[in-house]
């Protein structure tokens, strides 16, 4: 029997692929990639809409170094797709002989996305991944040569199809007629297409050259603020995000807050200059009910460890919040 890896995503062009193959009496077995910047979560969910299995691949160390530094340079954000998509097929095609498999379906759409999902770039990926030629784009198959697998006979290429463009009203269409419905919207999911967060990445590793995962987590939480080379100062928003820091804080991290009024807790990581706790002090007052005030009194001490000292100071202000603050 003919089987297929699929790469999934999550998203609903993957599926789709997948779908579309499986339908022509093909075994498909889906593949997701998991990495500090995106899980499988959505592919977990959305594989049991169309009853495939699937197999978790976690590349998290490898896709973070090639992140650093791209060969093919990064998208809008820190998003390197194309790099990123030729290290997952790459990795599929290492997996095509383990599972018996012979060939691998991905569910990109030429001209959807400008940079990544061009002619260009998907015969850039084709040429890199060092198995181009098992590798097959069931949506827009009709846009591109035939493959081997279409001309051996694996797989009907008139049963495949001609999407082209950003317009997703096919794969709407499809998902109806096939009964999917729970699917996340287009480039969901990965962190790296988020501005915010490339932005706090992006100044990350231009401080820290021994990032850890710990780091990359804290990237997802409060406002970030940079005074000095080796500290960062942290604010929560919300009361969840004060309960999701805890775990990433260190013996050795600093906690402010403020004494006579509710507000968010300031955590500073790393190697604190008295600058930095002063600033951090400020932003307790800011951030807390009592900004209006003169002076407050903030507490501060090691996380874990009773908060002894205190500092009288006068709330950041709004010239001071945009002059440190990362986003």
């Amino acid at each position: 029997m003919t089987t297929a890896l699929a790469m999934v995503s999550g998203g609903l062009d993957s599926i789709l692929a997948a779908k579309l193959v499986k339908d022509q009496g093909i075994e498909v077995i889906g593949i997701c990639f998991k990495s500090y910047f995106f899980n499988e979560e959505n592919a977990l969910k959305i594989v049991k809409q169309i009853d495939i299995p699937l197999v978790v691949v976690d590349f998290s160390e490898e896709h973070f170094e090639m992140v650093k530094n791209p060969k093919h340079g990064h998208g809008k954000n820190m998003n390197p797709c194309i790099d990123c998509h030729a290290m997952m097929m790459r990795r599929c095609g290492e997996l095509l002989e383990k599972f018996h498999a012979d060939f691998i379906i991905t569910g990109e759409v030429l001209n959807q996305r400008p940079m990544s999902q061009n002619r260009s770039a998907l015969d850039i990926v084709k040429n890199e991944c060092g198995i181009g030629h098992k590798i097959l784009r069931p949506l827009c198959a009709k846009n591109l040569k035939p493959t081997e697998m279409e001309l051996d006979g694996l797989i009907d290429r008139e049963a495949l199809l001609d999407i082209s463009g950003r317009n997703r009203k096919v794969q709407m269409e499809l998902a109806e007629k096939w009964g999917i419905k729970d699917y996340p919207s287009p480039a969901g999911g990965c962190k790296l297409t988020e501005p915010n967060y490339s932005v706090r990445l992006r100044e990350l590793i231009e401080h820290k050259e021994d990032t850890s995962k710990v780091d990359l987590d804290l990237l997802k939480i409060g406002r970030h603020f940079r005074l000095s080379k080796d500290a960062k100062i942290i604010s929560t928003r919300t009361q969840e995000e004060g309960e999701l820091i805890k775990p990433l804080l260190r013996p050795e991290d600093l906690i402010f807050q403020t004494r006579d009024y509710n507000g968010s807790t300031i955590a500073i990581i790393g190697e604190a200059t008295n600058e930095d706790i002063e600033f951090a002090a400020k932003i307790s007052g800011r951030y807390c009910k009592g900004k209006d005030e003169k002076m407050v009194s903030v507490k501060y001490g090691k996380y874990g460890d009773p908060l002894d000292e205190s500092i009288e100071i006068a709330p950041a202000t709004e010239e001071e919040i945009n002059k440190y603050i990362l986003n």
